[in-house]
This record gives C-alpha cells, sequence and structure tokens, in this order.
C-alpha cells in the first residue's frame, strides 16, 4: 500500500517517507485495524454492514462525513489495506484538476495491471463542480473506489451526480472515554507509543486531556505527547497538564455547519423558554469567535419574531443591549449579550404580529392592486375633492369613544379579514381582550 503517514500521503509514494521515530505519536499510534479504531461503533462494531464489507475486501465508493480527528483518513487508509488495493491520497486544499487528473491517470495504469486503486481526496468539500465531475467516469468503470473525507453537510457541499455514486458514512465526534481507550494504548504500546518511558499518568489526568481533545483523537494524543516531553520525572501531575492545556480551544467553524446549528439551537431555545440552554448557546458561539454584533443582531430579530407584542420592552432591550456591546466591547459588551439572552428566553412569547406580517404579504401578492377606499384617500386638490376623495371619511378623534366603528379601511374586496389574533400571554392578553371587543363593536355598528 502506497503513502500510510498524513505527513507525506499527500506527496509521491514513499518519496518522503520519514522513519517511525521521527513521526508525531498521534501518526505512529494510527490504527492498522479496525479494531484498533476508538469510538465509530454505529458504523464500524461487528456485525455492521460497512464493517462486513470491508472485512470481505467488498469495498465501494464512499464520502466519509464527520469533526477533525474522529477517524476518516484512517479508515480511507484501512479501506485500501482490507482491499488490497494501492492507495492514492490528494488534498482539495493543497491540489488542483492537475494533480486530480495526474492522480486519475495512475489509477487507469494500475487498472490496466488488473490492480485497484483507492483515491483518498481529503476536505473533497473544497473542490469545485467541475472537479468533482472529474472523478466520476473512473468511479463508474470501477477505475479507482473513491473516498472523500468532508467535516461539512456533503447534501450542500458535494454536487448530486458525485453523491449518487458513494455512499454517505456518518462518523461523530469520539466521546472522552474512547479518546482515554486510545490514550491508554499510546502510553502502553512499547513499539510505537511512549511504553518505554514509563510514565505515571493519573486517570483524572487521562481525562482531562480527553475533554481537552474535543472529540478529536489526533488532538488528544498530541496533548499526551507535549505532557510527555513537559513531565518531571516520569510523572504528568497537575502542573504538566497546566502548562499543555492552558490555551486550548473549542471545535468551531464560522462559516460551516457547526455555525448553523448552534445559531439555530439559540433561536430555538430562547422560543422553548429555556434560559439555561440560550445562554449556554450564546456563549459557545462567543468562545468559537463569532462576531458579537452578528449574535446581537440576530437576538433582535428574537425579540421582534418570537416575544413580539407579549412583551414589547424586549425589542427596545435588544437595541440596548447591541448598543451596549458596541460601547464596551469585549468581554464586558458580552455579559449584556448574556443578560439579553436569559431574558428573551424568560419573557412571554408571541409570533401573532409576525404571522400577521407574513400573512398580509401573502394576500397583497395574490391580490394585487386593491384600491384604496375613496374615503381614506388624501384630497389636497379642490379636483380631487370634486371627484370624491375623502368624501365621508369620520374623524376618529370626534366619534364617541374616539373610534369611527362604522368606517371600512381595508379595500373592499378584503372587507372583514383579519390578519392580526394575539395570544393569551403577556401584554398579548390585554391586547387579545381590547381586540375583540372592538371588532364585535364593528361588526354590531356595520349591522346598523
Amino acid at each position: 500500500m502506497r503513502g500510510m503517514s498524513r505527513s507525506d500521503m499527500y506527496d509521491a509514494p514513499g518519496l518522503f517517507a520519514e522513519p517511525d521515530d521521527l513521526k508525531p505519536l498521534a501518526e505512529r499510534m494510527r490504527p492498522r485495524t479496525l479494531d484498533e479504531i476508538v469510538g465509530q461503533q454505529r458504523v464500524l462494531a461487528p456485525g455492521k454492514a460497512l464493517r462486513r464489507a470491508l472485512e470481505a475486501g467488498r469495498v465501494h465508493s464512499m464520502i466519509l462525513w464527520g469533526p477533525p480527528g474522529c477517524g476518516k483518513t484512517t479508515l480511507a487508509l484501512l479501506v485500501a489495506r482490507y482491499a488490497d488495493a494501492d492507495f492514492r491520497a490528494i488534498s482539495a486544499v493543497l491540489s488542483g484538476l492537475p494533480e486530480v487528473r495526474k492522480a486519475l491517470a495512475e489509477a487507469e495504469a494500475n487498472f490496466a495491471q488488473g490492480r485497484r486503486t483507492v483515491l483518498f481526496v481529503d476536505e473533497v468539500h473544497r473542490f469545485n463542480k467541475a472537479q468533482q465531475d472529474a472523478f466520476l467516469p473512473h468511479i463508474e468503470r470501477g477505475v479507482i473506489i473513491f473516498v472523500g473525507a468532508t467535516t461539512e453537510n456533503p447534501s450542500f457541499e458535494l454536487n448530486s451526480a458525485l453523491l449518487s455514486r458513494c455512499r454517505v458514512h456518518v462518523l461523530e465526534a469520539v466521546t472522552p472515554d474512547d479518546v482515554v481507550v486510545a490514550l491508554r494504548r499510546a502510553l502502553e504500546d512499547n513499539e510505537r507509543g511512549l511504553g518505554t518511558l514509563q510514565l505515571d499518568v493519573s486517570d483524572d489526568s487521562l481525562r482531562l486531556i480527553a475533554q481537552a481533545a474535543d472529540g478529536d483523537v489526533r488532538r488528544g494524543l498530541t496533548l499526551l505527547e507535549i505532557a510527555s516531553e513537559l513531565a518531571e520525572d516520569h510523572r504528568i501531575d497537575e502542573a504538566t497538564l497546566t502548562q499543555v492545556l492552558a490555551d486550548r480551544t473549542r471545535r468551531f467553524d464560522k462559516g460551516g455547519e457547526q455555525f448553523y446549528d448552534q445559531i439555530s439551537a439559540l433561536h430555538k431555545s430562547v422560543r422553548s423558554s429555556d434560559p439555561d440552554a440560550a445562554v449556554y448557546w450564546l456563549t459557545r458561539m462567543l468562545d468559537g469567535g463569532v462576531d458579537p454584533l452578528y449574535l446581537a443582531r440576530r437576538m433582535t430579530r428574537m425579540a421582534v419574531e418570537d416575544v413580539g407584542l407579549a412583551e414589547p420592552r424586549a425589542w427596545r432591550m435588544a437595541l440596548d443591549a447591541w448598543d451596549t456591546y458596541e460601547r464596551l466591547g469585549s468581554p464586558e459588551g458580552e455579559l449584556g449579550l448574556a443578560q439579553l439572552a436569559i431574558w428573551l428566553a424568560i419573557a412571554p412569547k408571541s409570533n401573532a404580529a409576525y404571522m400577521a406580517y407574513n400573512q398580509a404579504r401573502a394576500v397583497v401578492r395574490e391580490t394585487g392592486t386593491l384600491e384604496v377606499p375613496m374615503h381614506l384617500r388624501n384630497a389636497p386638490t379642490k379636483l380631487m375633492k370634486g371627484l370624491g376623495y375623502g368624501k365621508g371619511y369620520q374623524y376618529d378623534h370626534d366619534a364617541e369613544g374616539g373610534i369611527a366603528l362604522d368606517q371600512q379601511c381595508l379595500p373592499d374586496a378584503l372587507e372583514g379579514m383579519t390578519f392580526y389574533e394575539p395570544v393569551e400571554r403577556g401584554l398579548e392578553l390585554k391586547l387579545r381582550e381590547k381586540l375583540l371587543s372592538l371588532r364585535e363593536a364593528r361588526q354590531q355598528a356595520r349591522k346598523k
């Protein structure tokens, strides 16, 4: 098999292969069999379809979708190993169409000699449509077993023609418990791991490293390797971990699916009146580097769309929090955003105004340019008055109770139609009582 390490897999096979003792721990400990893979039991547990296919050597073209460090590259290597096929890898970040054509030409030469080639394309979502299309005829003819790896949703990032020729396998972030298994294996392995160092590491320390890995096995092994280099007297203690884990960050992609999933979670937590979840997702996004002003704008939308007239102060508070952040900046201004998220979640909710607007907009599209009733038209000239503009208009302040109840304000074709239906929550409960009373009074007045 060609190109086993991630560091040299994008170069000519074996050209710059590194001695094992120069490779990082994460590379040395890369699983060599399916049993060595930690996590991914949903797709690789004994008896699962993908595992059965690999063990039988009946491999298929596939897309591996999952977060960093979950085993996509390792699985691609094992596909080639179990299929007894040559392995060729290219990166969509580093390669263009010439590199793609070169890889396909090598696969064609292999195919002519009766050898199969697993072509692994890392970050495949970064290829454009033309580059993705280049693989299609070779997949169809069986020249290559295509394995694409992506951290982004294939439905959005890959074209339908490529998706139709591949099976999508969803890989998950590895749990801390599974990362601990990988760390222990590295500590005990004398050949590839750190076994010869006889390191003293407590269970709690391993757990801290696993949690800091944030679902990324490669990251966990890298942290362990750094800790082993800093350890005094072969002991990885709290002081060592303080240095190693001081600047750890969480997984986040400001332009990818995680971004959209988390802003959706924030919005829906506010809508579900869960302040704890709302402040959690807000903090997660701030921690991931999202522009706080974007979050201020989105929460202003929540105030208008989901809180609405059940608590009109929400709108003003959202604008004040926005202004507070612009004045204070980070980190003080973020507290204003956190307070807003909590308050919006606790506030009574109503989307009645939002629904009224959407319904009115739909009616406007359907009914076209309906005429304004004559009595509501402005009559600034004598001619317009002579044509009846404004005739019959009732000045509400002069009417009994301050409302001309029998005055029609909608176009004739929409007379009697209602758009706004207040909910029985918050201030809208009182608005509802007032509106129902008004509508009943108008009906009575029109009957007279």
